[in-house]
Order: structure tokens, then C-alpha cells, then sequence
């Protein structure tokens, strides 16, 4: 019973998903639509039709990547809100690898362009991450206000140095086609980001429960002074955390513009950085739960404009959805299983049966001494 109760705690994230759709039903009932058919609509679009699971991967990418770029940090206790801020200063180095290193085999620059975005975003996250270990500034107010930095460095790169010929909005000259990622469906925009995203949760994954890495990131994030105290170089883990976690954001921006633009544009990204935060708060951290989380919100996305079409709902009730989402997943992280009332209920359940058992145990043995007594 107490297993099955703990299960169900385990489930908090999807039972809060489920929640939010309920109440979101009842603003598509409100706007004259059925719920059923709306929400029909939607995932049988985003994930059951192919140019609308295409989509769903296409949006997937950049989501799953960014929040890779927030559980990592996590894991060391670390909340990295900078992720879009992140995305922009990758896809700006990645796009200046891609416009001015000189020519050579298609795949070995796609990998320098990579690189290049994942500096770009290691480097932006950098400077919080030292601010954070040396002066004990808080991450979450410096990532957050770096974002707004990196959005308007990457706007007057694309609107003055590295503009276009006549271009008539703030963009970069288009990439060589040589550089451009492969498509994984044919005929589609869904690129080989996705299956990079999958790989790099799969190694974080990996990374946090096997490998004394990820147990020393555990323990900073869960006791900094422990951590200290076993030898651990405390400031050297926060550093690199969040450095890796922008890289990873980084890499995000630069397939965004590899497998997807072509160029860099002013405002390209529509909000990946935060969707990443919602998805690493919904797996708890976990990577592998962060590629599911990712792929539900990149259908939510997808889904709208075909319910839109389908029947009728706006688009603007899948954001309000979307905000539900979000506020149900955070009350639900309020709910710690053992600390609820049930779980004391439970425990005590079983130790009074493990104790009526130990008793029951005593009196047999008792008895049969008796009986063999002369």
C-alpha cells in the first residue's frame, strides 16, 4: 500500500498535466467549442499526422535542449533562467562560424558551428556562474537579466555589423547549404537537433546516476558545506554547471539556425529558453523526463494552429493552457510524499503490523516452549 501511495506521489507531474487540461477544457467549453473534439484535434495533429509531428519535432529541438540547459545546473541546486538569453549568443557564434570561417567539408564545419554555439552559451553563462561561486550573487536575478542583454547584443549584430545586403528586417546573410542539418522526416523542417537532443539526455542521464560526476553535483546541490567538507571543489562544480548548462542552450541556437533558418534573425526564438524551464521543472530534472516533458509542450505548440483550423478554438486558449500547465506543475511541486500526512498514516500502519506480527511470533514460540516442558 505505502508503494503504491508513493507511485501515485511519483505521478504529481502528470496528474498536475492532467489537471490543467481539465480546467483548460472548461475555457474551450467558454469559447463554444467541445473539449473533446478540440483536444482531439490538437494531439492527433501534433503527434498523429506527419507533417504535424514533424512540426512537433522541429519545435521539440530547441525546447528539449534548453531544458537539458536547466536540469543540469539543477542537479548542483543551481536555477539557470538565463537559457534564452543563452540560445541567442549561440546562434550568434554559430552563425559567424558559418558566414566567415573559410570553406571545408560540410560535416567538420557543422561540428565547428556547433562548437561555436555551445562557447557562445557556455561563455554567457559563465559570467552568473562566477558571480554565483566568488561574490555569492544570486543566478536567477543575473541569468534573468542577462537574457534581456543577450537579445539586444544579438539585435544590433543582425541589424548593423552583420546585416544583410537590402535586407528589409534585421537578419544575417543566409548559411551555405552545406551547412545545413539534416532532415530526419522527408519533405518536412524536422531536423537532426532532435536526435542530438535525445542523445545528449540519454549521456546526462547517464552521467547523473552512474558516474561520480553526477554524484558530486548531487551533493553540492544538496549540501554545499558536506560537499566542502568530502573535498569536493564546490565553486568549481557551480562554475561548470551552469558554463555546460549555457552550452547546451547554445547549441539550441545554433540549430535553430542550421536546421532551421539558415540565418540569423532579430527575435528569432519564440520563448524556447522559458519553455525549457517548464520542462525541466516538470521531469524534477530528470533528463530523460526532460526529452517527454519537451516533447508534450513542443505538441501543445504544434497543436494549436490545427485545433485553431479543426474547430475553431484560438490559439491564445493553448497559451492560457500552457500557463496552466505551468501553475499546476509548480503547486505540485509543493507535495513531498514523505512529508504528507498519508505517508505518516502509512508508516505507522506498518509498523503497529510489524509489531502485532513480532508479537504473534513471540506467543507461538512461547506456547511450543511450554508444550515441550515435561
Amino acid at each position: 500500500m505505502l508503494g503504491l501511495v508513493r507511485a501515485t506521489y511519483l505521478l504529481k507531474g502528470v496528474w498536475a498535466i492532467l489537471a490543467a487540461l481539465v480546467v483548460g477544457s472548461g475555457l474551450i467549453w467558454l469559447g463554444g467549442s467541445h473539449p473533446i473534439e478540440a483536444y482531439s484535434a490538437l494531439f492527433s495533429g501534433a503527434f498523429l499526422e506527419y507533417h504535424g509531428f514533424a512540426t512537433t519535432l522541429v519545435k521539440m529541438s530547441p525546447i528539449l535542449l534548453a531544458g537539458l540547459a536547466v536540469a543540469l545546473p539543477l542537479r548542483a541546486g543551481l536555477f539557470n533562467i538565463g537559457a534564452e538569453g543563452q540560445i541567442y549568443l549561440g546562434a550568434l557564434f554559430a552563425t559567424w562560424a558559418a558566414l566567415y570561417l573559410p570553406e571545408m567539408p560540410g560535416w567538420l564545419q557543422i561540428i565547428i558551428c556547433s562548437v561555436a554555439g555551445a562557447v557562445g552559451g557556455g561563455l554567457w553563462a559563465l559570467l552568473p556562474g562566477f558571480l554565483k561561486a566568488y561574490h555569492g550573487i544570486n543566478e536567477v536575478i543575473v541569468t534573468l537579466l542577462m537574457n534581456y542583454v543577450g537579445i539586444n547584443l544579438v539585435s544590433y549584430f543582425v541589424s548593423g555589423p552583420m546585416l544583410a545586403d537590402g535586407a528589409p528586417y534585421p537578419y544575417s546573410n543566409e548559411i551555405r547549404e552545406s551547412l545545413w542539418l539534416p532532415h530526419v522526416l522527408p519533405g518536412t523542417d524536422a531536423h537532426f537537433g532532435v536526435v542530438i537532443g535525445i542523445a545528449l539526455a540519454v549521456v546526462l542521464f547517464v552521467l547523473f546516476r552512474r558516474t561520480s560526476l553526477g554524484l558530486s553535483l548531487a551533493t553540492v546541490g544538496h549540501n554545499p558545506d558536506a560537499a566542502r567538507y568530502a573535498g569536493i571543489a564546490v565553486k568549481r562544480y557551480v562554475m561548470l554547471s551552469l558554463a555546460f548548462g549555457g552550452a547546451l542552450a547554445g547549441v539550441a541556437g545554433a540549430y535553430e539556425v542550421l536546421g532551421l533558418k539558415y540565418r540569423l534573425f532579430h527575435m528569432f526564438s519564440a520563448g524556447y529558453g522559458f519553455d525549457g524551464i517548464v520542462v525541466a521543472l516538470l521531469a524534477e530534472g530528470n533528463p530523460l523526463l526532460v526529452a517527454l516533458a519537451a516533447l508534450f509542450l513542443a505538441g501543445l505548440r504544434s497543436g494549436a494552429n490545427i485545433m485553431q483550423r479543426a474547430v475553431g478554438v484560438p490559439t491564445t486558449v493553448v497559451e492560457a493552457i500552457q500557463g496552466l500547465v505551468i501553475i499546476f506543475v509548480a503547486a505540485s511541486m509543493a507535495f513531498r510524499f514523505e512529508k504528507s500526512l498519508l505517508a505518516g498514516v502509512l508508516r505507522r500502519r506498518q509498523a503497529l503490523g510489524a509489531a502485532l506480527a513480532g508479537a504473534g511470533k513471540r506467543g507461538s514460540e512461547s506456547e511450543r516452549v511450554g508444550e515441550q516442558r515435561p
